[in-house]
């Protein structure tokens, strides 16, 4: 096949005595390669390899059309070669995947048909909960609190290993899925046969992914291209279809300068998030480059990489370097691995070099020089302040305590020990003093925790020299905060003690609490004696001090609405003040056994330091060896499940029921039609939000039902582990007491107005009463309505409330595919149309004209008002759909009826009774 005179037909390429097919991209498109991106090379190849004809030549030019503007409304399909889910989201896909084998069964098709085409990696990472924390045995002790609690729903995943071809499942324990991704799973370059034939010649190729979770571009930190989707979009991928993608924007991060210590990667992953969040890559892809990329480890691009959603970037890329290929072997890749992926890249133009800089739709500086020390907070990710900026940005929230509590002076504020700490205090303020026996804003948890910022061992040695060093001076962390770590590998734990630290953590109560999600997630536990006690009182308001990449209300603990993100080595900083009102610029971090007050900077290691136990701690053996010592998890494989195509479900069941939704009867919710607001809601509804994953609070509603049904109330586990059981998330829909409901006033926590009656119900009684009398429901929002993760049980719940579209002033772009991918259509509206002066009234309707025949890509959708005192008001809607492929799964009534309306074709094509 040619095209512009070129030929397709692959290179050839020689590795360690094996030939290869490669796409030479050099060879076929010369010096017009150099002014793409890398992450559009990896694209052209992709397609390249992958289509043919005129769907080939289509997606060769619109990418190379892509350059004259920088931007492009063109479609390419997309085909990633593997997919990475987690056990949260993975649960409730594979139970998708169950019932929909159901309904084949029932409509006479054979179930095995129903098989993943792709290879698909599952990590039990995201259930492992903090109960027991600063003892010996924590880890062991928690693993067995996890095994008991999810017991059902391990059972589930070990069936769905056996009855799904190419599903893996890598049981508790063997790390964060993400961590696992970067040390276990990417090659970097793949490779696979060639076709048919004993012999034939192996392609090679970039190693690509798709994960269900928003933070799968952490991979993008050693030259993968992956991104998060939503467990739908996944099922998709998994079932033959290709991602389809508008030619994505291309924002170029150009960066400059060194790192210098205190600065640390976390600082310039939040620094990077602030700054584009504030210029909007929603969707956009990210890429680095620059004098600047060279002096970055793999390690600390990682971390950059992994903040992409709270960015707002589909991901974060870095190209492949001689980075990378220290990192692989670091982490104990072969030689001949290595050897691929340079000799690979080096030959197809994938090979990064920081000073060549492509065509990007946008550029961005950021000099690593001016980097200091960061935090982001005290609710949103790239909300980023210098790390002296805590006291005043709590005084700001003028939180009252229930009793008056006198004020007691904090001291004098003498000069930092360090020179470059001090230089980047910037203005700083006192200590307030404390709130009774207790600080007005207490340290609760101190956990260094998540994915984030628990992979690069740099970031945990720098964590244990704080420990070191404020040990020997006789220093503990304040009893009422609850210490944590919980690293995203295995191996931390031996290089953590080859370098000495682990014991200097553990003495200060940062012992290891397993290796999973942990706090990042929800899973934090419970929390101290004396921080319930305060809650309960309403004397103070407690804050949470974590590593991780998230801090929205109500995420870290449920009853926790401030957090800050910050490096491992400052949340051992904050645990020892135990204040978060401390200033730790110029006010003692804490005082010494005889009474001697110590500063940040008499705690913080410097590169020297850092770089002399990284040389201690470093054996690439321990990466490989202790994932497979975990992966033998005895408990694990001593479960018994089911071996069956079908899965039998238990009626009884309070973690696993076969979903209404997974149906080819489910029609689509496109049309013409009005509507009442179930939800009226503001700017920033998150995930979180609307599905929460944390603990289920033993008084609400949910947990009525599930006691009802037999459960222990003060054994009820988090929502996420819920998410097998529709019933359960149906009842959590917008369980999170930080969410303002602006239909009407004075609502409860997780109510809402039946309109027509004028009744206050639970939301899902409320749905239901609306569905009973045959009315529609859309909701109401405002800007970025779905930040955070790709959790599809938002969208789902929504499905189930029969909510048929969202209005909203911008959406997080793997919600926005979450809700499609559930049949309901996402309808971007002009900011001021539905709130301020022409907020929804209770009476208030909404019409929705947008019949699935005719509706297309950001297409302009008819909306009305129809106000309560009959006036008409015309909303310049248009339609959030961004392909083809979206309009016709919205059209099917989501994912679920598309894959199986399309199996049961196949089906009666291939002879079958169906």
């Amino acid at each position: 096949m040619k095209t512009n005179n070129l030929s397709y037909s692959p290179g050839a390429m020689i590795v360690n005595g094996t030939i290869y097919k490669v796409v030479d991209l050099p060879a076929l498109f010369g010096e017009r390669l150099d002014r793409l991106p890398y992450v559009l090379r990896i694209l052209l190849e992709n397609t390249i390899r992958n289509a043919n004809g005129e769907e080939r030549d289509a997606a060769v030019a619109a990418l190379f059309g892509w350059l004259e503007q920088g931007s492009s409304e063109a479609e390419i399909a997309f085909q990633p070669g593997r997919v990475l889910m987690h056990d949260t989201t993975a649960t409730p896909a594979l139970v998708d995947i169950a019932a929909m084998r159901d309904a084949l069964a029932e409509a006479g098709a054979d179930p095995s048909r129903l098989n993943p085409m792709l290879p698909v990696d599952v990590s039990v990472d995201h259930s492992l909960a903090v109960e027991a924390f600063a003892a010996r045995g924590a880890a062991e002790v928690n693993l067995g609190f996890e095994m008991r609690r999810n017991e059902e729903r391990y059972r589930f995943l070990r069936w769905a290993s056996k009855a799904l071809d190419g599903v893996r499942i890598h049981p508790p324990g063997t790390g964060i899925m993400h961590t696992i991704n970067l040390e276990q799973l990417a090659t970097v370059v793949a490779t696979q046969p060639g076709g048919a034939g004993h012999g034939a010649t192996p392609w090679a190729m970039p190693d690509t992914l798709i994960g269900t979770d928003s933070h799968t571009p952490m991979v993008n930190g050693i030259g993968v291209l992956g991104w998060g989707v939503g467990g739908l979009e996944a099922q998709t991928v998994m079932f033959g279809m290709p991602v389809m993608l508008r030619i994505p924007d291309v924002v170029g991060v150009r960066l400059l300068g060194r790192l210098r210590a205190p600065a640390m990667s976390t600082d310039l992953a939040l620094t990077v998030t602030q700054r584009l969040r504030e210029l909007d890559v929603t969707g956009d892809f990210v890429e680095f480059f620059g004098p600047g990329v060279a002096g970055l480890t793999a390690g600390d691009r990682a971390v950059v990489a992994n903040m992409a959603p709270e960015y707002g970037a589909t991901c974060g890329y870095f190209a492949i370097d001689a980075q990378t290929l220290a990192y692989l072997g670091a982490t104990g890749r072969s030689q001949a691995q290595i050897a691929l992926v340079r000799t690979y890249a080096q030959r197809t133009g994938l090979w990064g070099e920081p000073a060549h800089e492509a065509r990007y739709t946008k550029v961005v500086e950021i000099d690593l020089d001016e980097i200091g020390l960061q935090v982001a907070g005290p609710a949103r990710p790239q909300d980023r302040m210098r790390y002296s900026q805590v006291p005043a940005a709590l005084a700001e929230l003028k939180f009252k305590p229930a009793a008056p509590q006198p004020a007691a002076a904090s001291g004098t504020d003498p000069r930092s020990a360090h020179r470059e700490l001090a230089d980047a205090c910037g203005a700083g303020g006192l200590s307030p003093g404390l709130a009774g026996d207790l600080p007005l804003h207490p340290v609760a948890i101190a956990a260094i925790t998540s994915c984030t910022n628990t992979s690069d061992p740099r970031l945990l040695v720098a964590a244990g020299l704080v420990a070191r060093k404020a040990r020997a001076l006789g220093m503990a962390p304040a009893p009422w905060t609850k210490t944590s770590l919980a690293p995203g590998s295995p191996a931390a734990s031996s290089y953590l003690e080859r370098a000495g630290l682990l014991d200097d953590l553990e003495a200060l109560g940062f012992g290891i609490v397993g290796y999973g999600c942990t706090t990042c997630i929800g899973n934090s536990g419970p929390l101290t004696a004396p921080m319930r006690a305060m809650l309960d009182e309403g004397s103070g308001r407690p804050v949470a001090m974590l590593s991780g990449n998230r801090n929205f209300p109500g995420r870290v603990h449920p009853d926790l609405d401030l957090g800050f993100i910050m490096s491992p080595p400052l949340v051992v900083a904050y645990a020892l003040a135990g204040d978060a009102m401390r200033d730790l610029c110029h006010e003692p971090v804490g005082m010494t056994a005889g009474g001697k007050p110590v500063y940040l900077g008499e705690l913080w290691p410097d590169s020297e330091e850092i770089e002399h136990h990284l040389r201690l701690a470093g054996d690439s053996a321990d990466f490989r060896r202790d994932f497979e010592r975990a992966t033998l998890n005895p408990a694990w494989h001593a479960l018994e499940s089911p071996v069956s195509a079908l899965f039998p479900w238990d009626p009884a069941s309070n973690y696993l029921q076969r979903p209404p939704f997974a149906a080819a009867t489910e029609g689509t919710l496109l049309g013409r039609y009005a509507a009442y607001p179930l939800l009226v809601l503001g700017d920033d509804v998150t995930t979180d939000h609307i599905s929460p994953a944390s603990a289920i609070p033993p008084g609400s509603l949910v947990a009525d039902y599930l006691v009802e049904r037999g459960e222990e109330r003060g054994n009820l586990n988090v929502f996420a582990s819920r998410r097998g059981n529709w019933q359960v998330m149906l009842r959590a829909a917008f369980h999170n007491r930080t969410l303002v409901n602006h239909l009407y006033a004075g609502l409860p926590l997780a109510h809402t107005l039946h309109v027509p009656s004028g009744d206050v119900l639970p939301i899902w009684q409320a749905a239901q009463r609306y569905r009973d009398d045959g009315d529609a429901v859309v909701l109401v929002a405002g800007e970025r309505y779905g930040t955070g993760s790709s959790r599809d049980w938002a969208a789902k719940g929504l499905r189930l409330l029969g909510v048929r579209a969202v209005l909203a002033v911008s959406f997080e772009r793997i919600h926005r595919s979450n809700l499609i991918g559930m049949g309901i259509l996402p309808l971007l509206v002009p900011p001021g149309a539905l709130s301020g002066d022409k907020a929804l009234q209770a009476l208030d309707r909404i019409v929705v004209e947008a019949p699935a025949g005719s509706l297309r890509p950001r297409q302009a959708v008819r909306v009305e008002v129809w106000r309560a005192d009959g006036a008409v008001e015309t909303v310049g809607a248009v339609a959030a759909v961004e392909t083809l492929l979206e309009t016709r799964l919205l059209a099917d009534g989501g994912v679920m009826p598309s894959i199986l309306k399309r199996t049961l074709t196949e089906g009666r094509a291939a002879g079958q009774p169906a």
